[in-house]
């Protein structure tokens, strides 16, 4: 009976190869391959998470590179449209200037309005000086008149505007007569030398002063009434 086994388990050997022991062995191999199978998957899903964050932060830069650039382009058009002498009239509308040439004409359009506005602070300097001198001059006319008017009788003794514009007529009729004989008017040389010449020969007090008595004594022959 014994040797009957020992048959029965040879021929059950050779019918199935694999023992209980090569069977475990199998379902151990088979469970650490499933096992690793599942780290390489998280691994690669890892990895697929990490790339697309790269591509994300990679993206936004080039997007705000894009913008940066885009703000740069249109403050040179800005310039462009801004500054006259960019504006070039055989080109067109649509053309465009080099950035370094902007930048240039852009420089040289400010720096001549910076000496286009000292000259405008040298002129409005010169005119606020003007306005004093004259509120001035205007102060002590009306100082004047106030005083003359003080003055007992003096509304009877005024003199009227057109003997006034008379006289005076008179007067630059004489002048002009001597300035037309020794004035040169030919150049500015000769101007400037002969003005003065005249000015100290034809305009010194007493020969203005016998100008005036010689018009003076010519509008009362005429019957002229000094005083209103």
């Amino acid at each position: 009976m014994a040797e009957a086994n020992m048959e029965e388990d040879r021929e059950g050997e050779q019918r199935y190869p694999f023992s209980r022991c090569s069977s475990t062995g199998s379902l151990h191999t088979l469970t650490s391959s499933a096992n690793n199978t599942d780290v390489t998957d998280d691994e690669d899903s890892d990895r697929g998470n990490q790339m697309t964050y790269k591509e994300r932060r990679r993206e936004a830069h080039t997007q705000a590179e894009q913008k940066r650039r885009n703000a740069i382009n249109k403050g040179y058009d800005s310039l462009q449209d801004l500054v006259p002498t960019c504006l070039s009239h055989d080109q067109g509308q649509g053309y465009k200037m080099s950035k370094a040439t902007v930048l240039q004409k852009s420089i040289d359009y400010i720096q001549f309005l910076k000496k286009e506005k000292s000259k405008q602070e040298e002129e409005v300097a010169g005119l606020n000086k003007e306005v004093v001198a004259l509120t001035i001059m205007k102060l002590n006319y009306q100082q004047i008149v106030a005083a003359h008017q003080s003055q007992p009788g003096a509304l009877t003794k005024q003199i009227s505007d057109d003997v006034k514009f008379q006289v005076f007529r008179a007067v630059m009729d004489s002048l002009y007569q001597s300035f037309e004989q020794s004035v040169a008017t030919n150049n500015f040389a000769e101007i400037s030398g002969s003005v003065i010449s005249w000015v100290e020969e034809h305009c010194k007090p007493q020969i203005l002063r016998e100008i005036m008595c010689g018009v003076l004594q010519q509008l009362s022959t005429q019957d002229q009434p000094f005083f209103s």
